[in-house]
């Protein structure tokens, strides 16, 4: 990073970017808008100190896997990585694609529950980046709505590679990660996994916030949370139409063998339903 003069002010600046006001703040770092000093393009700039890194060496691993990962992808439903720069006091600038909508979770606290076709929309994008991700061998394991980010025009970018995991076909996952709420049976019992079907049963969960404003296993005891979720027992709210009551109860089954496949899902009739 360097520092610039411009109209007898102090400006920041990465590469061609100038750093502007603070627009989130992570476990690894802020992030910062940057606007091109020439043309103007706005991106999200993540910065993360190296310092961090004194203090667990594991999170060098973890941001190198993220920045690696990301380079893989190039799908319109997924934030976009456009460059990586390194400083004497930072790590990492990792340069990102700026959205301005801010979070789904944001979005769902705000409005509530969805109409079905609002929520079939997300949901269809949602899908459609996480099937290019899994064809390309990539598990996101971490898929919730703070980690799903809304452009100007509403439309769904997958975030947060943080805790993805390349996964070639006969592999499994064993790292248990992501969050409690949204994790699946087999991540928080601790058994290996396929991480493609963890990834489906967190949309199970996505997709049921989506519909009825809340969660589907949720408890402020954290024990009595994981018990529910082994079970798998939830109640769906009469409001949401039979069809999709049907897909979230072929998503959310415990057994990742009987679970619904992406392929699965893209053939159900609510997901080929067309909007009202």
């Amino acid at each position: 990073m360097q520092d610039i003069e411009k109209n007898n002010t102090i400006v920041e600046r990465v590469g061609p970017y100038e750093l502007k006001k603070t627009i989130g703040v992570g476990s690894t770092g802020q992030v910062k808008l940057g606007v091109h000093a020439k043309t103007g393009f706005t991106v999200a700039v993540k910065i993360i100190s190296k310092n961090l890194f004194k203090k667990k060496q594991s999170y060098i691993f973890n941001i190198e896997r993220e920045i690696t990962i990301m380079k893989l992808i190039n799908h319109p439903h997924v934030l976009s990585l456009f460059d990586v720069y390194e400083s004497e006091e930072y790590l990492r600038y990792i340069i990102l694609e700026y959205v301005k909508g801010g979070e789904l979770f944001r979005y769902l606290v705000e409005q509530g529950k969805l109409k079905e076709s609002e929520a079939l929309e997300f949901f269809r994008q949602i899908i459609s980046a996480l099937e290019f991700c899994h064809h390309h061998y990539i598990c996101h394991r971490d898929l919730k709505p703070e980690n799903l980010l809304l452009d100007s025009y509403k439309k769904v970018k997958i975030a947060d590679f943080g805790m993805a995991s390349i996964q070639l076909n006969e592999e499994f996952c064993r790292t248990s990660c992501g969050s409690p709420h949204y994790a699946s049976p087999e991540v928080i019992s601790g058994h290996p996994y396929d991480g493609r079907l963890a990834d489906v049963w967190s949309c199970g969960v996505i997709l049921y916030a989506l519909l009825t404003g809340t969660l589907p296993f949720d408890e402020d005891n954290t024990s009595s949370l994981l018990k529910k979720i082994k079970i798998g027992i939830f109640h769906i709210p009469h409001h949401v139409s039979s069809a999709a009551q049907d897909l979230i109860k072929k998503i959310l089954i415990v057994d990742p063998k009987r679970r619904y496949t992406i392929a699965d899902i893209k053939q159900h009739p609510w997901f080929l339903k067309t909007a009202a």
